[in-house]
């Protein structure tokens, strides 16, 4: 049984755009250094109603160990680390089988 990973996150009203964008660019290299990852979608919200996230994920995985992996990776964790936490206000995730 596979697994869907979706996350939300919301940025502090002082990130920049760039700063977004190489957020979004770096999580869009993951699939390429994580084999685990089946599907990866990531985009920034599209503005239609106020109160959003700044930004979602959608990954599947085939199994809960491959989003273990994903998870504890040292390129995704490095991301978190370096990209995200210095901006994040928010965020929410939930994981369902599929």
């Amino acid at each position: 049984m596979g697994l869907r990973h979706i996350v939300t996150l919301t940025f502090r009203d002082d990130t920049s755009d760039d700063q977004i964008h190489e957020i979004v660019e770096a999580l869009r290299r993951l699939p390429s250094q994580i084999d685990e990852i089946r599907s990866y979608d990531v985009g920034t919200d599209a503005e239609l109603a106020e109160g959003n996230a700044h930004l979602g994920i959608v990954a599947d995985f085939d199994s809960v160990e491959g989003y273990e992996v994903y998870r504890d990776h040292p390129a995704h964790q490095a991301v978190i680390t370096e990209l995200i936490i210095p901006v994040i206000a928010g965020r929410s995730a939930v994981q369902h089988h599929i």
